[in-house]
């Protein structure tokens, strides 16, 4: 046994005598961010839905295979050229708090995402083709869109379609429900410390049978060498993306008890531009500093092959994603010519605005930092704590000139990124308004047929990185931290985890 191998084993030995006891069926799922609000419509994060995935069902629902499947619809049908689908719903399902599942139910669902209660969130963008849902009976609905949305039955797997309680939420009000948060799913909320932790039972009337856990507990873990510790101790039985920084895989993989599950992801990393401020408003220095960067080395080095780079800001299992498309090269000396010519004298700064918590992309950033000192250019890392950032500072237009932005990509559609990133006055797009782009994203939306939409989504790919409006960096693996006790574990592409089958051996 090696001496690491050693310190490891005593250190675990230690810890572990410390350790509580598991309850029988329990699980505990070590989590990098605390979402700070459960409603559907509030969120972007793949950090709730890994959570949430468990407390509410979709009309439709979609898991690790990928596979579209029902949910609390059973069966579907598009009707009048694709601007009407009809949902039959699924009978004898109850919400957690006893109210019956109805059409009354998913109607209320949707006026309130596409409502005054819903603009102020950040998903309502994504179901704006839905003019009315009508209830034909109270388990018959029709979704009347103004048109076509090829896209819709894998929006209404996640995030914001969520089904939620009516009388619930009218009786307890909104801010009861942020904190509170009710659904059909296979577990239900029992309580929350904000920053801290979620724990959730099993809810034994759930439509598609109890779970085999009692209980799951997520804590809110946002230190990457904290996570791993305690997963090493006993005290967590899964860490889930993206917490394990590349650094640490061999520390959890020389544990015998501990495996490293990596699986292909949709989730991309890019440094984003402002567009409007700084030197980087100009199209030619975005594109210098793009060549400045070695992205293969980064990923060879940082990220040990962890990840294979990309040419616009979507990886291979997006749709749209086009693979003969050629990226910027690496190239320092053009990058220093595109520079002079466009008046940028050596010494020019940048700020790179960062999630603190992120420990590998800080090396990342720390090495593109690096790459643009070559070229004259003088960068500085701004940490910020992670909900800051995305709340805050990105949306309000805030940053630096440059931005670390993570995407998940959640419906393997280009268009929920690309509408979301380019489209002017959306969330993420703070600083561009391209009235071009615009006519694309919305006339690619509207179209079913496959073909063609995929080759405007192509054209959208290949004409903002014409604009270099980011560095495209990579596209990363997602790396589960787990436990061998845990058996029927599924590790998801995209962080939505369904534990209805999992178990916990004693």
């Amino acid at each position: 046994m090696t001496l690491k191998k050693t310190l490891a084993a005593a250190l675990l030995a230690a810890s572990v005598l410390s350790a509580p006891a598991h309850a029988a069926g329990a699980l505990t799922i070590s989590s990098p961010q605390d979402p700070g609000n459960w409603d559907p419509i509030d969120t972007f994060l793949v950090n709730w839905a890994s959570v949430a995935t468990n407390i509410f069902d979709g009309l439709t629902y979609r898991g690790p295979d990928l596979e579209l499947v029902p949910g609390l619809a059973t069966e579907w049908e598009e009707l009048d050229e694709g601007t009407r689908i009809r949902f039959t719903l699924r009978e004898g399902v109850t919400f957690h708090n006893g109210e019956p599942f109805n059409a009354e139910a998913v109607r209320y669902t949707f006026e309130r995402l596409l409502g005054e209660e819903g603009a102020s969130g950040p998903q309502q963008s994504n179901y704006t083709a839905i003019e009315e849902v009508e209830v034909i009976d109270d388990y018959t609905v029709d979704f009347h869109l103004s048109e076509p949305d090829p896209v819709l039955l894998t929006k209404l797997a996640g995030y914001g379609a969520m089904i939620v309680p009516p009388q619930y939420i009218e009786e307890n009000g909104e801010d009861h429900f942020d904190m509170n948060p009710v659904g059909t799913g296979p577990f239900k909320f029992v309580s929350y410390q904000e920053r801290e932790s979620i724990e959730l039972e099993a809810f034994e009337d759930h439509w598609d049978g109890a779970p085999e856990l009692d209980t799951v507990t997520y804590r809110f873990i946002t230190e990457p060498s904290t996570a791993v510790a305690e997963l090493q101790a006993g005290r967590v039985d899964i860490v889930i993306p993206p917490t394990i920084p590349v650094g640490m895989i061999s520390t959890i993989e020389e544990q015998e008890d501990l495996s490293i599950v990596s699986v292909a992801s949709p989730t991309v990393q890019a440094l984003r531009f402002n567009t409007a401020n700084g030197i980087t408003e100009n199209e030619d220095v975005r594109k210098a500093i793009i060549m400045a960067i070695d992205r293969q080395a980064i990923i060879d080095t940082i990220l040990q092959g962890e990840a294979e780079p990309i040419t616009s800001f979507q990886g291979p299992l997006s749709f749209g994603n086009d693979p003969e498309m050629e990226p910027i090269p690496y190239d320092p000396e053009a990058a220093k010519a595109l520079l002079q010519e466009a008046g940028v004298e050596p010494g020019a700064t940048v700020q790179i605005d960062v999630r603190g918590n992120d420990a590998t992309f800080g090396e990342v950033a720390q090495a593109v930092a690096a790459y643009l000192s070559v070229i004259g250019i003088n960068a500085t890392v701004q940490p910020y704590e992670t909900n800051v950032l995305l709340n805050d500072i990105i949306p309000e237009g805030r940053t630096g000139e440059m931005f670390q932005q993570a995407w998940g990509g959640w419906t393997f559609d280009f268009d929920n990124t690309a509408y979301l990133m380019y489209h002017t006055g959306e969330r993420w797009n703070p600083y561009d308004s391209d009235a071009e782009l615009d006519a694309l994203l919305e006339e690619q939306r509207s179209i079913t047929d496959r073909a063609e939409r995929e080759r405007l989504l192509k054209e959208i790919a290949r004409y903002t990185a014409d604009r270099a409006l980011e560095v495209p960096l990579y596209n990363v693996n997602a790396l589960y931290g787990v436990n061998d006790r845990v058996q029927n574990f599924e590790a998801a592409p995209d962080s939505r985890l369904r534990l209805t089958d999992v178990t916990v051996e004693e």
